[in-house]
């Protein structure tokens, strides 16, 4: 030991190593991983339940959805902050990525993204044909229509990126079930119609981070009160998709209903918020409560429906 230290056979210590495992994370943004991966999983659990099939007959299915889903998603995370190095460096919540302190240099990053995104979409059309060109899809969404094409340049941005968040579930309902069924429509517009009101949240309370990066999400183009008469919008689209799901029984309908209403009411003191950020930051820490809820209820309600 070594001033508390213990030190590998190559003069490395274990807090050195610590941090490269916490930048690579931060590099493949480990909480989209995680979040999605329950998206991915729920479409994977309700197509088996939908399909009348046993998820123990197939694992193997299960392992290559998920792990695959899991590299494809961390791989266009890591491709997103290669794409993004010249202005993380300007926002508080991006000037600490591996990619701007410098710990990866931009051709590892490269290599890892790649590296993962192939791999990854090997591992889903080992689940299915479906479930590899969904991966594609989501791929190409995230990467190209919204990373570089759409991010900087539209106020329509994170519409467009609401696409391949929504994809994940129908990654792995397309694993069991490639033809996807009206439940897999069902999930793609929860997530969808979620996304907005999520990450209009986030964006109000980092907007001047986005005027200076030059960003034109949409309170920095069109202001607060623009924002949250579109949020209240979008909360309101939520409301009719949980019917859509009827499979699942009266018990989730209820639930998800009292959810919207939740969602819908906090929007509503928006309009006379005193503390505009204080607001966004209640709106986006109940979407993040909201999503968790909503699909793992989802999984509990089709056991028993």
């Amino acid at each position: 030991m070594s001033n508390g230290r213990i030190l590998s056979a190559n003069g490395n210590s274990e807090p050195e190593t610590s941090s490269l495992v916490k930048d690579f994370l931060a590099l493949i943004k480990i909480g989209i991983v995680n979040s999605n991966l329950v998206t991915t999983f729920t479409g994977l659990w309700l197509a088996f339940q939908f399909t009348d099939k046993h998820f123990l007959q197939e694992l193997n299915i299960m392992f290559f959805t998920l792990v695959g889903a899991a590299f494809i998603i961390a791989g266009s995370g890591a491709m997103n902050n290669y794409i993004d190095q010249d202005i993380d460096p300007i926002m508080k919540r991006t000037k600490s990525r591996p990619t701007v302190t410098g710990r990866f240099k931009p051709s590892l990053v490269l290599t890892i993204a790649l590296s993962l995104l192939i791999v990854g979409e090997f591992l889903l059309f080992m689940a299915s044909f479906a479930a590899g060109v969904w991966g594609l899809a989501g791929i190409l969404s995230y990467v190209v229509l919204y990373s570089m094409w759409s991010k900087r340049r539209h106020v329509s941005n994170t519409v467009v990126g609401s696409i391949s968040g929504a994809i994940p579930p129908l990654i792995g309902w397309a694993a069991v079930e490639p033809s996807l069924g009206f439940g897999a429509l069902a999930l793609f517009l929860i997530m969808f119609v979620w996304q907005p009101p999520h990450f209009y949240a986030l964006a109000m309370k980092r907007t001047e981070e986005y005027r200076a990066a030059n960003i034109p999400m949409l309170p920095v183009v069109k202001g607060f009160a623009r924002t949250k008469r579109s949020m209240l919008v979008w909360v309101l689209l939520l409301f009719p998709l949980p019917f859509l799901l009827m499979k699942l029984g009266i018990g989730f309908i209820i639930l998800a209903t009292v959810l919207n209403l939740g969602w819908f009411a906090l929007a509503l003191t928006g309009f006379k918020a005193t503390d505009d950020i204080k607001w966004a930051n209640k709106m986006f820490i109940y979407s993040l409560n909201y999503m968790t809820i909503l699909f793992v209820s989802m999984i509990i309600f089709s056991v028993f429906a």
